[in-house]
């Protein structure tokens, strides 16, 4: 990333905060759903055993499949583009499986899916179209806005 240009670090820094509250947002949704499915996979465990057997398949296949999730959704993942030394941009650096919890889910990946988006805003961006207008009036609202504050 070149952060050496005002306008694309601008931008840039939008898009880090942007995508990780919208990773927080998935994140959390995954925390409140894995809750309740631990809890029922835990009781099914335990109640399901015959003695001496191992217990926890279900649990344990709860718990792999939140891991699953939570990689995808990369939550720190803009630090690498501000440190040197953070995670990787190679979108293959996170992929373990295809499925989650037996799910077939490709090699999506939130940050895959954001990059989609970006690259259908930047070609917008590029024609002069309504995307090239709203990007034009936030530049010169932040600019106006800094200007007042110094």
């Amino acid at each position: 990333m070149n952060h050496s240009n005002p306008d694309n670090s601008r931008w840039t820094f939008i898009r880090d905060v942007l995508v990780f509250q919208l990773k927080l947002v998935l994140g959390n949704m995954l925390n409140f759903v894995l809750v309740p499915i631990t809890i029922v996979a835990a009781v099914y465990d335990l109640l399901s055993g015959k003695p001496g057997a191992r217990r926890g398949d279900a649990f344990y296949q709860a718990l792999e499949a939140g891991r699953e999730i939570e990689e995808r959704i990369n939550i720190y993942g803009a630090v690498g583009g501000y440190h040197a030394t953070g995670a990787s941009d190679d979108p293959d650096a996170v992929r373990r499986s295809k499925s989650i919890g037996g799910v077939d889910i490709g090699d999506a990946t939130v940050d895959d899916v954001i990059r989609k988006v970006e690259g259908l805003i930047v070609r917008e961006t590029g024609t002069g179209g309504r995307a090239a207008q709203v990007k034009s009036t936030l530049e010169r609202l932040l600019d106006e806005l800094r200007n007042r504050k110094g």
